[in-house]
């Protein structure tokens, strides 16, 4: 019975060691998850990542990314335009804003 115990035990400890940590392809899945939902969200043409993302902890449970690209109104004339998608992890899903001002003083 104590080896039966001692068995189930390892096993059970075992178990809770690898639910614990994510592999390296569910991080690949993830993150071409989080970067093709913030592309497709994003309202830029040739839209791509500025660089990684920003990982907040699970009480916040949001994913940061920059998002660069070409506005697609003809009147902007190709101008490159810098978006902030905020991914929720809960929900699996990409917003989009706006986010040319920050890297660009404004004018006085």
């Amino acid at each position: 019975m104590k080896k039966l115990t001692a068995a189930l035990l390892l096993t059970l400890t075992a178990a809770a060691g690898q639910a614990s940590a994510s592999s390296p392809d569910a991080w690949k899945d993830f993150n071409k998850t989080l970067v093709d939902s913030c592309v497709a969200a994003s309202s830029l043409k040739n839209a791509k990542p500025a660089g990684a993302d920003a990982a907040f902890d699970d009480s916040v449970g949001y994913n940061a990314l920059l998002i660069k690209g070409q506005y697609k109104q003809a009147f902007m004339k190709n101008k490159i335009g810098t978006e902030l998608c905020l991914y929720d992890r809960k929900n699996k899903k990409a917003l989009i804003t706006e986010w040319d001002n920050v890297t660009t003083p404004p004018k006085k």
